[in-house]
């Protein structure tokens, strides 16, 4: 099996938050520069994934919005836009969204049959339905992305519990973390990660890889996998 190098992608406040509340604004944390950063990486992958509520909460197009960089892509022999994947345990999806109705090849990993079902009666024909077991979904999800749909490269843009499942299960390969100049302080705002046990535990240290400033933010890039039990 050859499952595909995973590149979690996120921007965070200086106390860990994604977003505002739920039910207000969206907040923008990161600037002009570093989308188009995000965008280059957008370019680079196979497939983008996200998790259903990310599309519930935001309704993203998760596109290559760059022409040159779509192009280039079609010169080497790829697609216009990598694979748009969403992961879902219930099905309920919403056909209206704009992630379905931009981009190129759409794929729904559905946990369990009744999800599966459901997406399906939900979407038509806007998406593949590729049903994955409620029992170690995120390996087998990984395996069918490799071996089934050609997946090298895997950018996971969200949401935060999408983001926590793989850092538990020590799934991802490389995390490109945004931090952003911004302090939200509510106590019910999004947060990237959430309770779980990660690999090695708090006295873990993940290794850096590079640090980047790009504009009035901060891009920091970790190896979750190599991690050190040794201050450095």
């Amino acid at each position: 099996m050859s499952r595909p190098y995973v590149l979690l992608s996120a921007a965070v406040s200086l106390d860990g938050h994604l977003d505002t509340r739920p039910g207000e604004d969206r907040l923008l944390l990161s600037n002009k520069e570093d989308f188009d950063r995000v965008d280059s990486v957008r370019a680079s992958v196979d497939a983008i994934l996200v998790g259903a509520g990310t599309l519930r909460a935001d309704n993203p197009r998760l596109l290559v919005n760059s022409e040159a960089r779509r192009a280039a892509r079609v010169s080497a022999g790829l697609p216009e836009y990598p694979l748009k994947v969403t992961v879902t345990g219930t099905g309920d999806l919403d056909p209206t969204w704009k992630f379905w109705h931009h981009g190129g090849e759409k794929l729904v990993l559905a946990v369990g049959s009744k999800a599966a079902d459901k997406a399906g009666e939900a979407l038509g024909g806007l998406a593949t339905i590729q049903c994955v077991p409620a029992s170690h979904t995120w390996p087998v999800a990984l395996d069918v992305l490799g071996d089934v749909y050609g997946v090298k490269r895997l950018m996971v843009e969200g949401g935060g519990q999408v983001h926590t499942q793989l850092l538990e299960q020590a799934l991802a390969d490389e995390l490109q973390l945004v931090i952003a100049p911004l302090l939200v302080g509510q106590k019910d705002a999004v947060r990237m990660l959430g309770p779980a046990h990660y690999l090695g535990g708090p006295s873990a240290r993940l290794r850096l890889l590079e640090t980047q400033q790009i504009g009035d933010v901060v891009l920091l890039k970790y190896a979750p996998k190599d991690i050190s039990m040794e201050p450095r």
